[in-house]
């Protein structure tokens, strides 16, 4: 993955990113057990070192998910998780974070700044690394929470609208634009150096943010 950083009018950095991106399962074409196939979710790519996002895994992607050496998933849905895709997470000592978001379609998008923000904090932390985060298809509200996370990193809005419309496509929402432009991050006082684009004078001591209370939606996988 190569990144160029390109200063913009407003001081902020504008990034242009290589992202592969991945839009459908290719089928195995081997014919001996050492042509095993790895098989990306649906809209699979790196996000930055540690964090990766995607679509809703299933037991096809298993494989390659475990090649990721996760430790956490940050989950946007409501819906409970697949007792397959839970059985999976213990058998590998994966956490799962759980933040319900509906998946409403437009002009009746309503997206909770509050449960953006507390996904947003277990993604920046540190301790949760590496992890995937994930939704349905990995569009919408894996794009908010991405492009949220690109403003924590002083990206310039062009170049977190050309990420966000890269996996959105077609399906790209003014509105998860516009929630993006507002959020606010001037509240998280405590950017982690691994995810700061600021000098290195600029950059505040990391200081790890608490996790989520299950009340907030935060699970663990049963062990």
């Amino acid at each position: 993955m190569k990144a160029v950083d390109i200063p913009s009018r407003d001081g902020d950095t504008c990034r242009t990113i290589g992202v592969a991106v991945v839009s459908k399962s290719s089928p195995a074409t081997g014919d001996h057990d050492d042509d095993l196939q790895y098989t990306p979710p649906f809209n699979f790519a790196m996000v930055d070192n540690g964090i990766y996002r995607s679509g809703f895994p299933d037991s096809t992607n298993f494989s390659f998910i475990q090649t990721l050496g996760l430790r956490s998933i940050v989950y946007l849905c409501p819906e409970p998780y697949p007792e397959a895709n839970v059985e999976f997470l213990r058998s590998n000592g994966i956490r799962l974070f759980q933040f319900g978001v509906d998946g409403s379609k437009e002009p009746f998008v309503n997206i909770p700044e509050d449960t953006i923000r507390e996904a947003l904090k277990a993604v920046i932390d540190i301790r949760n690394h590496p992890l995937l985060i994930h939704c349905k298809r990995g569009k919408h509200r894996t794009g908010c929470v991405v492009g949220c996370l690109r403003k924590l990193q002083r990206w310039c809005l062009t170049s977190i609208f050309d990420e966000y419309q890269r996996f959105a496509a077609v399906k790209a929402r003014v509105s998860d634009q516009r929630f993006m432009e507002l959020f606010d991050v001037s509240t998280f006082k405590h950017i982690p150096k691994e995810f700061s684009c600021l000098k290195s004078d600029e950059i505040f001591e990391r200081n790890p943010v608490s996790l989520v209370t299950e009340e907030k939606g935060s699970t663990k996988a049963p062990m």
